[in-house]
């Protein structure tokens, strides 16, 4: 059964299971999850579920997104995402009607889950930092230290190089991390280890899509 929901990244802690082993978790805030839109075949040409999350003030929205949630009769969003999977996966939020909210008891403790987030930008970073390159001598007359080395005969190719450019900022999936804990009345997830972002960063919480053996 697929699903998924839209949250926030809170923090890091750390959990203890019942055998007292010590769990680092990801902790993820997803109240204010609702279905905007349901896309079908035969209207949109393909399947996927529009979910707003987290509420912001009417002023701060114009008049094509005020119509757009007045149908599911909610307040406007900050972030509206679809949700879709491959074909053939039963995808849970299609039974959800428009309005209805998500709420993090869809998952359960000890399901896998894939998390997509975007990675923290770090700006300008040559390749030794970007792309884990060694460096050259630092001795002995050399004038080689963190530069790229040799581009080869690329004719002015360089898609692909690994040069010094922007680093981070990517859209980025974690996939098979297991749900530790749901927090039904916080409407909190706990995801077992990292998550890509920066804290307070948008993440999309989705059914795994490949098997955990």
């Amino acid at each position: 059964m697929a699903k998924g929901i839209l949250g926030r990244k809170v923090g890091m802690t750390q959990v203890f299971d019942e055998n007292g082993v010590l769990i680092p978790v990801t902790v993820i805030d997803v109240a204010d999850n609702v279905v905007l839109q349901q896309k079908t075949l035969e209207t949109d040409g393909y399947v996927a579920t529009q979910v707003g999350f987290e509420s912001k003030r009417e002023k701060l929205s114009n008049k094509p997104e005020q119509g757009h949630v007045k149908k599911a009769d909610t307040a406007p969003k900050r972030f509206v995402r679809e949700i879709r999977f491959k074909e053939g996966l039963k995808n849970e939020l299609a039974d959800f009607a428009v309005g209805d909210a998500i709420e993090n008891d869809m998952f359960t403790i000890g399901e896998y889950v894939d998390v997509t987030g975007t990675s923290k930008g770090k700006g300008f970073e040559g390749a030794i930092k970007r792309h884990n390159q060694h460096r050259g001598p630092m001795t002995h007359g050399s004038r080689y230290h963190r530069r790229p080395g040799s581009m080869g005969a690329v004719k002015g190719k360089l898609k692909g190089k690994n040069l010094p450019g922007h680093m981070g900022a990517e859209r980025v999936t974690i996939q098979n991390v297991r749900v530790i804990g749901v927090d039904k009345d916080q409407q909190l997830l706990l995801i077992s280890g990292s998550v890509p972002g920066p804290n307070k960063g948008l993440v999309i919480v989705k059914s795994t899509t490949k098997s955990t053996q």
